[in-house]
């Protein structure tokens, strides 16, 4: 029972069902890898399973046979240190770091379709932003100190009406004041508006009602 709750446990972040694996040349002088340079693409020296695999100490790829579970070869992902590299002729094929009793080796890797080097590849990055999370986390001190984008710097205005203060509002269609006579405030605006609806009928801006239709029985002229 001990030793079930002291197991670590894993996650795994990707399965790749069928992985191509290639014997590559060197890497030329100031030159990134390329897949065209590996030979007969369609005969690769291992073909398996892919898995991502994630513990509290990191994240490593393992190579394995589909059926029996058999480990091929293995490396840790170090974001910090990546042991993936994207060749430079396609979107299909990586180099991949691998070490083994401090012994390390660069094999080529191939997937059948772009859509599985795609999921790989957004494994491998959504790992990366929580390693780098991890690393620099963030503090509530420092969210609360940083200010917002959207408020101007600056101190702050006051822009409420003090006693006694008024504005005034133009509204287009009506006749303007003449220069003697007083500010109206917001209250009488909001009282002259409401007045002024009562008495429609007996000003000139207002639009008069028209007669009701004759009734249906007479002829029209």
């Amino acid at each position: 029972m001990d030793d079930f709750l002291n197991e670590e446990v894993e996650s795994v972040l990707h399965i790749a069902r069928e992985v191509s694996v290639y014997k590559i040349p060197p890497l030329k002088a100031n030159e990134g890898h390329r897949a065209g340079e590996w030979g007969d693409l369609a005969a690769p020296l291992w073909k398996g399973r892919m898995r991502i695999i994630e513990k509290s100490s990191g994240v490593t790829i393992h190579f394995e046979d589909a059926t029996t579970g058999e480990l091929f070869a293995k490396t840790e992902y170090d974001p910090g240190r990546p042991s993936v590299e994207a060749v430079l002729d396609s979107s299909r094929y990586f180099v991949v770091r691998v070490e083994d009793a401090g012994k390390k080796a660069y094999i080529g890797m191939g997937f059948a379709e772009r859509t599985d080097s795609f999921d790989f590849n957004v494994a491998l990055q959504d790992y990366t932003k929580r390693w780098k999370t991890a690393q620099n986390p963030s503090t509530p001190e420092d969210s609360e100190s940083t200010p917002s984008p959207h408020v101007p710097a600056g101190p702050k205005k006051d822009y409420s009406l003090k006693e006694g203060q008024t504005f005034s509002i133009n509204i287009p269609g009506r006749k303007k004041a003449t220069e003697n006579a007083p500010t109206t405030g917001i209250t009488d605006l909001l009282d002259s508006s409401s007045s002024s609806t009562s008495s429609s009928g007996a000003t000139g801006g207002a639009i008069p009602l028209l007669p009701p239709p004759p009734s249906g029985g007479g002829r029209r002229k």
